[in-house]
């Protein structure tokens, strides 16, 4: 299915979504529509800045995917569920449910943590800047950047831990006086990036 490591081949046998604007090529007869998810899931986009727009391809023949050439990586879910931040997912199985949902302790003032969720049995392409580290959470207590996060597994307990001192934050910004802990077994996925630049007065 993977190209190469900047570029998502899907030879279509049933129908999967993608993200509006990913499609680069296609060869045979393929069929693009739009999915907005729904007034429920709309409103939570407004609400909470976290969401999806989708696109629905089917039909017969090959779709290549890519985002601002960052690498892209598969993962294949059965029975399970992956909590991913909205920005990094490229495409899945139409089979998968999703949703925008917040995560477990967090709130507003530590950043408005907000993650689309997909549950069921299929794929899943997700694409990271750069090469993203796989951290197993059952090792040890696990803690990671918010904006550094990419995925992990549903069913780990998440809460958020907050680091500020008095005249001093870890970090680059305020953004990383607050971290994202996991407990129980699972996985979690941190790429070498907090993303765009903090602009500064």
């Amino acid at each position: 299915m993977l190209q190469n490591k900047k570029l998502l081949r899907v030879r279509i046998t049933e129908p999967f979504m993608a993200k509006q604007g990913s499609m680069v090529a296609y060869q045979g007869n393929v069929n693009f529509a739009y999915q907005g998810g729904g007034a429920a899931k709309f409103l939570k986009k407004a609400f909470t800045g976290e969401g999806l727009s989708l696109m629905r391809v089917e039909g017969q023949g090959d779709v290549f995917l890519a985002d601002l050439a960052h690498d892209v990586h598969i993962l294949h879910l059965n029975n399970s569920g992956l909590s991913v931040n909205g920005r990094n997912v490229l495409a899945f199985s139409a089979s998968l449910d999703w949703n925008v949902e917040r995560v477990k302790g967090g709130s507003i003032a530590a950043g408005g943590l907000f993650n689309t969720t997909l549950r069921g049995t299929g794929w899943v392409a997700i694409t990271t800047e750069g090469m993203p580290v796989v951290l197993n959470a059952a090792e040890a207590p696990t803690f990671a950047d918010a904006n550094a996060l990419v995925a992990w597994s549903v069913h780990l307990q998440t809460s958020i831990r907050s680091t500020v001192s008095a005249g001093a934050l870890i970090g680059r910004g305020s953004g990383e006086a607050f971290q994202v802990s996991f407990q129980g077994p699972g996985f979690v996925i941190v790429q070498p990036s907090e993303g765009p630049p903090i602009a500064t007065a």
